[in-house]
């Protein structure tokens, strides 16, 4: 069975879904993703040497601040009063990148997967841009939605 798309009308005009009549719920989401960097950029990030200063620290800011911004960058998301943003990093040595996690929570009306996809994905980006004097051939990958739970969906897992 296909699933319909809601972000659609009848007519097919884009529309922000409606929730105006559903119950709020407890939601939370997780995303992660993965940005691959050459030696002498991982060894200035974990030795905090870098050009432009704590590249963890300014990526786990701006990932949040992207978190709560979702609805700006997004066209058809909602503002949400969120309750939790978080951002975690890997340091991956064998594969000479880091992993970063997004991590959002709210009681509400709608899920917070695009906050988490959103976050995750800013903090990578600002990686990027504070190492990107050293190596301009880093690889953002793999990001993805790791785990979301509430709404009538309910839970789920990646496999």
């Amino acid at each position: 069975m296909e699933a319909k798309l809601n972000h659609f009308d009848e007519a097919g005009n884009a529309v922000m879904v409606d929730v105006t009549g559903k119950e709020p719920t407890f939601r939370a989401a997780v995303a992660e993703g993965t940005i691959r960097v050459s030696r002498p950029v991982l060894e200035a990030i974990v030795e905090g040497t870098a050009a432009k200063g704590d590249v963890l620290g300014v990526a786990r800011v701006a990932g949040i601040q992207a978190v709560k911004r979702t609805w700006e960058l997004i066209p058809l998301c909602h503002p949400l009063m969120l309750t939790h943003a978080s951002i975690d990093f890997d340091i991956l040595e064998a594969d000479c990148a880091v992993r970063a996690r997004c991590t959002v929570k709210l009681s509400g009306k709608t899920g917070v997967e695009m906050e988490a996809l959103t976050g995750v994905s800013v903090a990578l980006l600002t990686i990027y841009d504070m190492c990107k004097a050293m190596d301009k051939s880093m690889e953002l990958t793999e990001i993805h939605l790791v785990h979301k739970e509430g709404g009538k969906s309910g839970v789920y897992d990646r496999g």
